[in-house]
């Protein structure tokens, strides 16, 4: 009984880790930071609207939403309600939002 408790806790502290993991901020260097805003500055998009998405760090949006390049980064923009979002194009997730 003991070894299936060990195994049954040794599974959910994976599990746990890997949440924990996936829930971490994503962390922009202030440089790549600074070659964002300067490029979305220089390249305004007109601005959408996402009925039933929060704009929050971490919300995800959805496939109907056009990313647009950041060039010389791993990241994707939108305007969206006139805030622009800094998106990870793997997840859609939102990274940062540019006020």
């Amino acid at each position: 009984m003991r070894m299936h408790f060990s195994t049954a806790a040794a599974g959910f502290m994976l599990l746990a880790g890997v949440g924990a993991a996936a829930a971490q901020d994503v962390i922009i260097a202030p440089e790549q930071e600074t070659v964002i805003r300067e490029y979305v500055e220089k390249q305004p998009l007109a601005s959408v609207k996402i009925p039933g998405v929060e704009l929050n760090i971490g919300s995800t949006l959805p496939d109907t939403v056009e990313l647009h390049e950041v060039p010389d980064t791993e990241y994707r923009y939108v305007v969206v309600d006139n805030r622009t979002v800094v998106v990870d194009p793997g997840t859609r997730k939102i990274v940062k939002i540019i006020q």
